[in-house]
Formats: C-alpha cells, sequence, structure tokens
C-alpha cells in the first residue's frame, strides 16, 4: 500500500510538518475513527474523523473527535446557515476524490468550507485520516487548520 495521497501530497507542498501512522484497516468496524484510535493505542479523543454535510444543501467538511457526535445545529451556524445534514456517501465520494473510512481533509477533489473542532487545541497533535483506508496523520492542530484553511469551532453534541 502506498503513503502518498492527494492529501500527504498537499501538505509536503505547503511543507508542513506531518507523521504518518498505517493501520490495519476493518471495514466491519462499527466506527472507523474508534477502530482506528484503538489499533494504533491513541486516545479516541485526539483521533480526528473527517465528515462530509451541507448546510444549506452546500458541501462543507468538518473535522471532530472520533468519540463525538457532529451537532448539526452547531455545524449550520458555523457556516452561516439555517440547516445541517450528512453528506450521502457517493456524493461525499464523488466530491473528496477519496472513500468512506479515508476521507480526509487535505487535498480533497474540491476545496469545500471546512472546519475543526475546538478540542482539537487542547493536544500537541492530533490524528487525522491521510487520505487512504488505514492511513492516519498526526499533525500539529495550527497547521491541519492553515494546511485546509479551517476554521475552529464548537461542532460536537
Amino acid at each position: 500500500m502506498s503513503h502518498t495521497t492527494q492529501g500527504t501530497l498537499l501538505l509536503n507542498k505547503l511543507g508542513i510538518a506531518f507523521e504518518l501512522h498505517p493501520y490495519d484497516y476493518d471495514p466491519e468496524a462499527p466506527r472507523i475513527g474508534l477502530h482506528a484510535a484503538e489499533a494504533l493505542g491513541i486516545d479516541p479523543g485526539q483521533t480526528f474523523k473527517t465528515l462530509m454535510a451541507e448546510v444549506d444543501g452546500k458541501p462543507v467538511c468538518v473535522v471532530i473527535p472520533s468519540d463525538a457526535e457532529a451537532s448539526m445545529k452547531k455545524l449550520a451556524a458555523t457556516f452561516g446557515g439555517k440547516s445541517a445534514a450528512m453528506m450521502k456517501v457517493p456524493d461525499a465520494e464523488r466530491l473528496t476524490g477519496y472513500r468512506v473510512g479515508g476521507i480526509g481533509p487535505f487535498g480533497q477533489k474540491r476545496k469545500v468550507p471546512t472546519a475543526l473542532d475546538e478540542t482539537a487545541e487542547l493536544y500537541d497533535s492530533i490524528y487525522i485520516n491521510a487520505g487512504q483506508r488505514g492511513l492516519l496523520l498526526a499533525i500539529a492542530p495550527a497547521d491541519a487548520a492553515r494546511a485546509a484553511d479551517m476554521r475552529v469551532a464548537d461542532l460536537t453534541a
């Protein structure tokens, strides 16, 4: 398995430091982010999942702790909208160029407004999908926010 993704290429191009952490991806795991955290021995609160959603029908990307649920009300407010809903899997894959279970916020096919949950700032580094199933990357929260032009907000329920 190659560890080069559109996300890692973007981070390298921007000169942003990160470390790759491959793990054995289990497509049967009920919650991929929690499975990844367990496989790597990382705190689930430090492992972030990337979700694709729509606010007032427009695509957005949100990055939240793997052990949390997104608040649709907070998502809508963060992006200046009235309502939010999760994006359908085929739409998320088409928009990002990644497969669900491997979607990361960096190097997506189409750039969309992106937000990072404020709890990321509690850690020196956070773990986010690198753009491939079974591959996380560790990155400083400020670098992650800069690389994907993320706003930092309270996004969880």
